[in-house]
């Protein structure tokens, strides 16, 4: 009892399966996806950072207040000659101090907007990490899809090939019963059954397995069934080729986000090495402010009243010697900058011959659907062939059975190629930075 109440909450918690076309698969990921949701926080922290090498540029201002307790002191004061105590420096325990300050650096020899450039540069190369995040997971949302409609074309076929098989081991069954066929023709039939079986069992495994990968990435439930809406058609052939290997080179090396992210910290490179070269240099800064203080420090001599003053100068600061830390970030800067530029030329080496493997594997893919298609028309007029010399005594059980195995696989086959095409069809995409 306790058995059937638990399968029948697991049953009634079970999501219902969704109908899916790639379209809506790779919108749903698009939107469900913790990764892009990542790579966009850490864009969104780069322009942040950037606004803030900015605000370094720009007037700060800082209100201040404070309270100190002294203690009591005697009061110290000069005799007037009219007799009167003319009180110098009396005793005020209670100190109130309020300032409105200024700081504004008006020359840093380019440091603070070398700084600002290079983090603006990182914010966009954040940006085209995020791009490239994207057309990542829409490639594997695609894979994933094709992957499923393959497996399901491949548990289908599977199924019906042991549905074949069981009833054509039943007929041989029966004529061996009725001593047409020797007791061989039935072991022959049993071993082919048990094969297809264990076919099934991997083929809906594989299923289940691709199912819950692409339920992953589109953010469903787990245990989501998923029906994908793609009926599998052969794409159209070409009969000369349509690929300019060099203007697709170039197309992905002006397209590819991977490509522009790195040229992006490239240019942040120097610019930091830059804003480290002007570290030796001086910087010129203007600072002022208006105090109003109770006793005010600089009015003379001190009043147990609020009183104003107010102050304006211009500093310069210069590191005369820093132990080599300028030469030092200097120094690091440059190697970096280096190190891009020898990942950028690897990216572009890598471009190439990428772009050339893709459109290999799409061509090789559009030739593999030709090819299927001939050989599922050449199995069905094999499986009729045969299944006429069966009907008339001249063909035994087990080529009928060859046969009609033959043109299920090659229907598989044909679906297998097609779902390579699209695949490869994508990945080129994903190569050209499309």
């Amino acid at each position: 009892m306790t058995i059937l109440i638990a399968l029948a909450a697991a049953v009634a918690v079970a999501p219902d399966p969704i109908r899916l076309t790639l379209d809506e698969a790779l919108a749903q990921g698009l939107a469900n996806s913790h990764r892009l949701a990542e790579a966009a926080a850490r864009g969104e922290a780069a322009a942040a950072a950037a606004d803030e090498r900015h605000a370094a540029l720009l007037p700060q201002i800082a209100a201040q207040a404070g309270y100190t307790r002294t203690n009591h002191i005697d009061t110290f004061g000069v005799l007037l000659p009219t007799g009167q105590l003319r009180v110098i420096y009396p005793d005020i325990p209670d100190n109130y101090r309020t300032r409105l300050d200024l700081q504004w650096p008006i020359y840093t020899a380019g440091r603070l907007d070398a700084l600002e450039r290079a983090s603006r540069s990182d914010a966009a190369a954040a940006s085209d990490d995020l791009m490239a995040a994207r057309a990542d997971l829409r490639l594997e949302i695609t894979r994933a899809f094709w992957a499923l409609v393959t497996a399901i074309e491949s548990v289908r076929v599977v199924d019906q090939s042991v549905a074949r098989v069981d009833a054509h081991l039943r007929d041989v069954r029966n004529q061996f019963a009725a001593g047409l066929v020797p007791p061989n023709d039935v072991s022959s039939v049993e071993a082919q059954r048990s094969r297809q079986r264990v076919l099934q069992i991997q083929a809906r495994a594989n299923r289940d397995i691709v199912e819950a990968d692409l339920a992953r990435l589109v953010g469903a439930a787990p245990g989501t069934a998923i029906e994908p809406v793609a009926p599998p058609e052969a794409p159209r052939a070409e009969s000369e080729p349509r690929y300019d290997l060099a203007a697709l080179v170039d197309t992905a090396r002006r397209q590819r986000a991977e490509r522009a992210a790195v040229s992006r910290r490239l240019d942040a490179a120097a610019e930091r090495q830059q804003a480290a070269a002007a570290g030796n240099k001086p910087v010129v800064a203007i600072g002022g402010g208006v105090d109003y203080g109770r006793p005010n420090p600089r009015i003379f001599p001190r009043q147990r009243s609020w009183r104003e003053s107010w102050d304006a100068g211009v500093n310069v600061s210069w590191s005369l010697f820093d132990g080599g830390r300028t030469r030092a970030e200097t120094a690091g800067a440059a190697a970096t900058a280096r190190a891009l530029k020898e990942r950028l030329a690897d990216i572009d080496a890598t471009l190439a011959v990428e772009v050339r493997q893709r459109v290999s594997e799409l061509e090789s893919a559009q030739a593999a659907v030709s090819a299927a298609a001939d050989g599922v028309r050449a199995a069905a007029d094999a499986q009729r062939v045969v299944g006429d010399r069966f009907a008339a005594g001249i063909a035994t059980s087990t080529d009928l059975l060859d046969a009609q195995v033959a043109l299920l696989q090659s229907e598989l086959d044909r679906t297998q190629a097609i779902a390579n095409t699209r695949l490869a069809e994508a990945r080129l995409d994903r190569a050209l930075g499309r």
